[in-house]
């Protein structure tokens, strides 16, 4: 993907530290087109009036999609294979 308009990964901090108690920016995830492995901060975000869409850094495809709807927020996670979370265990 050649296009230059994209925040990175930490674009999406704001409103995913509104849906997950942990920083969702520093979890890992593997892209399910090219199996890259990165953090969600490493993301490219391109964000718009209804929510936003983060993409691969490596290959363009779509990761995750998070569209903002009155008192909700529907997430797409289609596009990574996994999503792994650091959780405090105290």
């Amino acid at each position: 993907m050649s296009d230059l308009n994209f925040l990175d990964g930490n674009a999406a901090a704001g409103l995913l530290s509104e849906i997950f108690a942990v920083d969702v920016t520093a979890a890992r995830g593997m892209c399910s087109h090219c199996g890259d492995q990165a953090e969600v901060a490493k993301a490219h975000v391109y964000p718009n009036a209804h929510g936003m869409v983060l993409r691969c850094s490596a290959c363009g495809d779509v990761l995750a999609m998070l569209v903002e709807h009155p008192g909700r927020v529907s997430i797409d996670l289609q596009g990574l294979a996994w999503l792994q979370l650091a959780v405090d265990n105290e």
